[in-house]
């Protein structure tokens, strides 16, 4: 497994192009939802956030999170690199306790007023798609990569654990977004171990109680263990309100006001 970390880059960039096309291409046939705003106004916005946030994660972070496990491993920092422990076991708990990680740093996100500012911005898509997985704005970014070093560095969590991580993150952010009708029976099979796109979709419901719930990511089991768990939206899914009650009008969606945001309107 170790020769994959060479070609990290590579596999990151072929994972996010090929899950983008697939579930455009998808949503386009099997479409969940009629769209409220036309993909002119909210992609490009979307799109620029993305080279945005890459760019500031080069700038600021030259060492990836792979490259900051082996950094940790190098310096036998973490508790896997503590102990003799199987490394198959490793890399299953590490996946693991990363994706509670990002559960947990989702919730806070939403609890403390400035942390919501910028993580609000991920909310204010007046639809929800494929790109909406990728939109968050460049300080929940750089905040979310200093929580996940300060957890590889506390698990000693291994490189490939990593990787795989961080490419099912990516990959499950794109999918759960999507406006994707999946048959009932396959939804209901599939959130009994991953988020769906119904289940998430609930998230970013205008009602506070359903904003404040369905915060997984990858696994949907963290929701039910910590009683965040809502199944549906009340209003239904072809109904329900997406965004939130004070950000609605269509302007939000430029790449400005998505960066400004938490300033020009810096209440909860």
């Amino acid at each position: 497994m170790q020769p994959l970390l060479a070609y990290e880059p590579f596999i990151r960039l072929g994972v996010f192009a090929g899950m983008l096309a697939l579930m455009a291409l998808l949503e386009a046939l099997l479409p969940r939802r009629t769209r409220r705003i036309d993909r002119l106004i909210r992609w490009p916005g979307n799109f620029a956030i993305v080279l945005i946030d890459t760019f500031a994660l080069r700038l600021l972070f030259p060492v990836a999170s792979v490259g900051f496990a082996l950094l940790m491993a190098e310096r036998q920092t973490g508790l896997f690199n503590q102990f003799n422990i199987p490394v198959e076991i490793a890399i299953v708990a590490s996946m693991l306790l990363l994706d509670l990680t990002i559960y947990a740093q989702h919730i806070v996100f939403h609890r403390i007023p400035f942390l919501w500012r910028f993580h609000r911005m991920h909310h204010t898509d007046l639809d929800l798609d494929v790109t909406s997985g990728t939109r968050f704005h460049p300080v929940e970014i750089l905040l979310s990569v200093l929580i996940k070093f300060a957890a590889i560095a506390l698990l000693g969590a291994p490189a490939i654990a990593v990787l795989f991580f961080e490419v099912l993150l990516n990959a499950g952010a794109m999918f759960n977004h999507a406006n994707l009708r999946l048959p009932k029976s396959l939804d209901s099979a599939l959130r009994l171990l991953i988020v769906t796109p119904d289940m998430h979709r609930v998230h970013h419901s205008v009602v506070p109680a359903e904003t404040d719930a369905n915060f997984g990511f990858n696994l949907s089991c963290w929701d039910r263990i910590f009683g965040t768990y809502i199944p549906q939206p009340q209003a239904g899914h072809a109904r329900m309100t997406i965004g939130l009650p004070d950000y609605q009008d269509p302007k939000v969606q430029r790449i400005d006001n998505m960066l400004v945001q938490p300033w020009k309107n810096p209440g909860p």
